[in-house]
């Protein structure tokens, strides 16, 4: 079974500067990205204790560089409180064990319909995604408590240096399932690094 987390962990959320504003005065909600190639499935996704990678995202998607349904038309990052709460937790040998399973039980159901199962391609995440909403679908259905988040390490980039099994882009993600589990949203600091478009609208 999964790990029930009650402690509170920092997360940081790459966006357009309207919109986090309008976040940070609660005048807005996150809308959960629900994307077959989601790697985590649906929810809203933060980077774990990285402004940085946040507004290296947020620039991307801005520019162009990384391709999105809503472009940020100026990057932004906004930091977020979030309570792990019922976290299928993937660096956890019990959540791994989950996720096994459950790869297990959709190649079943793909079989039977005599479909092919979903590939991963580069940055199209498909199978990973296919494989948590079947998480997700199967804990309904045997009535089982729903996860607030999903957490998981993704080795992303080329090698640090030869012969490395540490990659250069190494990071963890996780997705919120449930929003009642973001408890609040604040600015990160210092504000002049991680929001540097934040001075033209003061």
């Amino acid at each position: 079974m999964s790990e029930f987390h009650s402690v509170d962990v920092i997360g940081f959320h790459s966006c357009d500067l309207d919109f986090g504003l309008r976040l940070l005065n609660g005048q807005d909600e996150l809308q959960p990205s629900d994307n077959l190639w989601d790697w985590l499935g649906p929810g809203s996704y933060f980077w774990e204790q990285d402004p940085a990678r946040a507004l290296e995202y947020a620039t991307a998607t801005a520019t162009g560089i990384q391709k999105n349904k809503e472009a940020a038309k100026t990057p932004f990052v906004i930091g977020a409180i979030i309570e792990l709460g019922n976290c299928l937790n993937l660096v956890e040998s019990t959540s791994l064990d989950i996720l096994s399973a459950s790869y297990i039980g959709l190649k079943k159901v793909m079989d039977a319909l005599g479909e092919p199962m979903p590939v991963n391609k580069g940055k199209n995440r498909a199978l990973d995604c296919a494989v948590i909403k079947y998480i997700h679908q199967a804990n309904k259905k045997s009535e089982i408590l729903p996860y607030d988040t999903i957490r998981c390490a993704f080795p992303e980039g080329e090698e640090s240096y030869p012969g490395a099994m540490i990659t250069s882009r190494l990071h963890i993600q996780f997705c919120v399932c449930n929003p009642n589990s973001i408890k609040g949203y604040f600015l990160p600091r210092p504000i002049d690094k991680y929001n540097p478009h934040l001075k033209l609208r003061l």
